[in-house]
């Protein structure tokens, strides 16, 4: 019997067998036997959700011999891949390829599978998370039969964001942009001009996001933009790349996070130092060098999707929270923002979002601080991320999704007798 835990290690869990498949028949062979020993089945990609969505104590399939591209179109730049190929992989391949996916992270381990099924996304006031770039999904089913689902099933809308609850995902197609450059600004600025210039900040840019240290008035925006075709790359030097994203965010971070978890007191003022380190700095390059950061300091995390014009009382109750003397907390808290889409299960169905991420360091617990968030985004229609750390339902969650019972009866069609749940999906589908 193994051990498995995720990549925040907030999830372990003991899985009566570990597979690694290669292929989708060997995916089948897994499902067909799991369903002969009446076990459950799950898969996971990288393990980066925080949640036990893909946590399993029964036969547990990770994919990570599943990390082919397996085929590309030029004339609608479409490509085909295998579900456990990471994020990571997969950039470069498209960038040979002359393409790029319109919106990524600010991380990029996931596989595939688990970035498509709890619905990541990165930011942008015109764009949408990456599931809204799945054309296809080939899906093995709780009878071990392969679904193929396509802009014309009539599930397509529930296949995009799958939460792992339909079946075991095994490929997806993508459709893809022409690769592009970004142009990277990224600056300090106090809090209350960050939310009043916000109209501006979020409309005016493809990509703005912003980052505010807790206990102070400090935050560092960013903003990414396309530039014109010919641009030359401006990459940031080696130098400066290892002093911010290596030696401050992460070397550093990590030590300074240490001695934070057993001298709590200390946080405010190392928070006002960490908002005063990282200064303003720009850079042109791929799209995938900029949307994604290193990230090496594990930590948990819970975030919420809400309506944009939330935000403003969103954030006066975190700082009255702070206020309050509840807690200090030494991770800064991530804003950002996308479009509506179409997707069933995503947060962003049909809604513009304001996202509001709350982070605690690995080593401290998160309880007392991720239920006081919830409360404040519950307060305004949130919808928690399926991959990170929330204690709802299904009672609450099916007054969020629009298509909440016509998944539910997707699910219960496809797995009647819940081959793929776990009790994460029993709280959250029910």
């Amino acid at each position: 019997m193994s051990t498995w835990e995720n990549w925040g290690r907030s999830v372990r869990t003991q899985p009566v067998r570990l597979l690694h498949p290669a292929s989708t028949a060997e995916v089948q062979a897994a499902v067909l036997a799991a369903a002969r020993d009446g076990l459950p089945v799950k898969a996971y990609g990288a393990g980066h959700s925080f949640t036990a969505i893909a946590a399993t104590e029964g036969v547990l399939l990770s994919l990570d011999r599943m990390d082919r591209v397996l085929g590309s179109d030029p004339a609608t730049r479409r490509v085909r891949v295998q579900a456990g190929i990471s994020l990571h992989a997969l950039n470069p391949q498209l960038k040979a390829l002359g393409l790029a996916l319109p919106n990524l992270g600010d991380v990029d381990p996931q596989s595939v599978a688990g970035a498509v099924s709890t619905g990541t996304h990165g930011t942008g006031d015109r764009l949408h998370g990456i599931s809204a770039a799945v054309v296809g999904v080939q899906l093995v089913t709780a009878t071990g039969d392969v679904l193929e689902i396509d802009e014309q099933h009539p599930w397509f809308g529930a296949s995009r964001v799958t939460l792992g609850a339909l079946g075991i995902i095994t490929e997806v197609t993508l459709q893809c942009a022409p690769a592009f450059l970004l142009h990277a600004r990224e600056e300090p600025m106090a809090l209350p001009e960050v939310l009043e210039r916000l109209p501006e900040l979020v409309g005016e840019n493809d990509h703005f996001e912003f980052y505010w240290f807790p206990h102070t008035e400090k935050a560092l925006i960013k903003r990414n933009n396309r530039v014109p075709d010919g641009t030359a790359v401006q990459p940031l030097g080696r130098f400066r790349h290892w002093l911010d994203d290596e030696f401050l965010s992460n070397t550093l971070y990590e030590r300074v996070n240490r001695v934070a978890a057993r001298r709590r007191g200390l946080i405010p003022r190392i928070n006002a130092i960490s908002g005063s380190l990282l200064g303003a700095r720009e850079y042109t390059t791929d799209s995938f060098d900029v949307f994604v950061s290193p990230r090496t300091v594990r930590f948990r995390e819970s975030e919420f999707a809400m309506p944009r014009t939330a935000l403003p009382d969103v954030i006066a109750a975190l700082q009255s929270w702070f206020a309050g003397g509840h807690e200090n907390i030494s991770f800064p808290i991530e804003v950002r923002f996308t479009a509506p889409d179409d997707v069933w299960m995503s947060t962003g169905h049909e809604r513009a979002n304001c996202y509001v991420a709350v982070h605690q360091y690995w080593r401290s617990d998160p309880t007392a601080y991720f239920a006081a968030a919830q409360d404040v985004f519950t307060a305004h229609e949130g919808r928690p991320h399926w991959g990170k750390m929330h204690t709802l339902g299904a009672d609450y969650l099916s007054q969020r999704y629009a298509r909440f019972d016509d998944f539910v009866a997707i699910r219960d069609e496809l797995d009647p007798e819940r081959r793929f749940s776990n009790p994460y999906l029993d709280r959250v589908l029910g």
